[in-house]
């Protein structure tokens, strides 16, 4: 099922004596193709939740207008949209068994829609079958661990056959290896039953790594829109280049001068066609290249070994991040000597970014 949203925007009287408004999500244009897995990525306060409901029909928009397909939803109940909603907190009914929770839905149906008990229990044990809970169908879930709960919500969501399916934050509950898991299994459901999926977090690593593409989103406003490696590798400002990517991006105060970017005294790259200005300049954590003779100059501050990567940790006085990660292959062990003070390195231009001092708009550059 194709969603289209147009201009959608959600606006909340202020609370206080200033009065006013807040805008929640403020002109929000994107079309979701069917059958895709698309990320609502953004900070806690960014508005994608917001975006969920109002696909969902919980909430209404302040403007614009919300399609599935041809079909007009913009006004129509979130019980007659066909979507399936998983919650963050699982929201499973503690005095019913796992079968009758995923039952639940399928037991509100009415008239030509209602199903006998034998089709319902059908339905259940084939969404179980889906989410492999099968076995667990007569345990109540305080039984159940926390990602077999987040099984038996998404069944619930599942076994109603929705046109779209729509995640609220489903993994932050769980722990690390169980996160990693579920999310596997998530994007394995998706792609079995090819059900437009909108998944909502603030973890960027989830959203890269199951999302077919992804919305950044900040303050409400929409900032970029890709595939996740398109996002991370051409980022268009500098909020999105710093909420991508583990580790963080480094990110230093820089400045063109006679074609040539500077970090501090240090002349790291030629950009001859860039008029001068002050920039701020973001560094992948992979983009760096420990080099003696290398033209970035940093404090070293320690060595981490992380099994098949090692982690730099070095400081910069032009560095807005308190300390700077930089990666590289532990096959490249040697290249940092961890007795001296500083440690030097040459830079990948392709990591290397380039963003307005004032506005935070990237700037297309060329090394000569």
């Amino acid at each position: 099922m194709k969603i289209i949203l147009e201009n959608l925007t959600k606006k909340y009287p202020a609370r206080g004596k200033k009065g006013g408004e807040v805008i929640a999500v403020n002109d929000f244009s994107f079309e979701i193709p069917d059958g895709e897995l698309i990320g609502l990525l953004g900070p806690s306060g960014c508005g994608k939740s917001t975006t969920l409901n109002l696909i969902s029909g919980l909430q209404k928009p302040t403007g614009g207008k919300i399609f599935f397909g041809e079909d007009d939803v913009t006004e129509l109940p979130p019980e007659h949209r066909g979507v399936g909603l998983v919650f963050q907190n699982y929201a499973l009914y503690p005095h019913l068994t796992v079968l009758q929770n995923i039952m639940f839905p399928l037991e509100n149906l009415k008239g030509k829609n209602k199903l006998s008990k034998e089709d319902m229990k059908k339905r259940a044990y084939d969404a179980a079958k889906l989410v492999q809970i099968e076995d667990y169908m007569e345990r109540r879930p305080s039984e159940l661990s926390g990602g077999q709960q987040q099984r038996v919500a998404i069944a619930r969501a599942l076994v109603k056959m929705p046109r779209v399916l729509l995640l609220d934050e489903p993994l932050s509950n769980l722990d690390a290896r169980l996160r990693l898991q579920t999310r596997e299994e998530i994007r394995r459901i998706q792609k079995e039953t090819g059900i437009t999926t909108v998944f909502v977090t603030h973890d960027q690593e989830e959203a890269m790594s199951i999302s077919d593409r992804i919305v950044v989103m900040k303050d409400g406003v929409v900032q970029q829109i890709g595939r996740p490696q398109d996002v991370y590798d051409d980022p268009v400002n500098l909020f999105v280049a710093k909420f991508l990517g583990t580790p963080p991006i480094g990110v230093y105060k820089g400045e063109i001068k006679g074609g040539k970017l500077y970090i501090g005294e240090d002349a790291v790259l030629s950009v001859k066609k860039l008029a001068d200005r002050k920039v701020y300049v973001a560094i992948r954590p992979e983009g760096y290249i420990p080099d003696a003779k290398g033209a970035l100059h940093s404090t070293l501050k320690g060595v981490e070994v992380m099994g098949r990567d090692i982690s730099i940790l070095s400081e910069n006085s032009a560095s807005e991040n308190p300390v700077i990660r930089s990666i590289i292959s532990a096959d490249s062990k040697n290249a940092v000597n961890i007795t001296e003070k500083t440690v030097a390195f040459a830079l990948k231009p392709h990591k290397v970014f380039l963003f307005d001092f004032e506005t935070e708009e990237r700037i297309p550059f060329e090394t000569v």
